[in-house]
């Protein structure tokens, strides 16, 4: 498999503080026709959905992120020897409640999982927590998709944090084998080969999903009119404002 993630062709080699392309309004015309890769990134807050989203598609880890912008990102890439549209779809925190739905998941929430072919379900291995919001969720998901393959990953980000480390490696495991995907545990701080191989699986199992691979065909998500793009300036406006901070608080030392 050939896997490849290439740079927008309006990006200058200044842009260094440039984060992250909001998606353009129409397909990508050079792309192969109609094959649009779709996924979300769901989880509880605090587990790491932005930074693991900044990790795959820039390389970078920034410690500082505006908490459920719910921001929708999209990058080229080749799958097999064929040029795609990536989509990530960010989120707003879901949480558990006690009534009988299980769930609190805002109409955003609904809308992106309705919209998406492919989902990843992160939780911190160092909020249990965050753990136990990650069935509900898939049965979430399955219930707004009934029919049909659901391609899934569960992801367990933060295990750089080993010594507060409050979900076992196996409890992870033997979730997503409950749940029909594969897990993989993650450090979006640390480690930018552990979150690609993540996202790059997905990528792949939805392209197989849509009929690009040898995979059985299936329906993509529904056609229902995206969530908004980040605006550019203001993508620019934060993440100036991170760098600032942070050469703040060097210059203070």
């Amino acid at each position: 498999m050939r896997l490849l993630i290439e740079q927008p062709r309006t990006m200058s080699s200044g842009s260094s503080n440039f984060l992250l392309v909001p998606i353009p309004e129409y397909p990508v015309l050079d792309c192969v026709p109609n094959k649009n890769v779709k996924i979300v990134v769901l989880g509880a807050s605090n587990v790491g959905k932005t930074a693991l989203i900044v990790r795959f598609l820039t390389k970078r880890f920034i410690g500082d992120y505006e908490a459920n912008t719910g921001a929708l990102y999209s990058r080229k890439i080749h799958l097999d020897g064929e040029q795609v549209s990536l989509q990530v779809q960010d989120t707003p925190c879901v949480s558990l409640q006690d009534d009988i739905e299980g769930l609190y998941c805002q109409e955003q929430i609904n809308r992106s999982i309705y919209w998406a072919d492919g989902y990843v379900l992160v939780f911190s291995i160092t909020d249990l927590n965050s753990y136990h919001t990650i069935q509900p969720l898939y049965q979430h998901v399955r219930r707004i998709h009934p029919s049909g393959n659901i391609p899934v990953i569960i992801v367990g980000n933060k295990n750089d944090l080993l010594r507060a480390r409050q979900v076992p490696d196996h409890k992870g495991k033997a979730l997503a084998d409950e749940l029909g995907g594969p897990y993989f545990e993650a450090s979006a701080r640390e480690n930018h080969e552990s979150v690609q191989a993540a996202f790059l699986f997905l990528c792949q199992e939805v392209s197989r999903a849509l009929g690009g691979g040898n995979g059985e065909k299936r329906k993509g998500g529904l056609h229902l009119a995206r969530p908004k793009s980040p605006n550019m300036q203001e993508l620019k406006r934060r993440f100036q404002q991170v760098l600032s901070s942070k050469v703040k608080s060097a210059t203070a030392l």
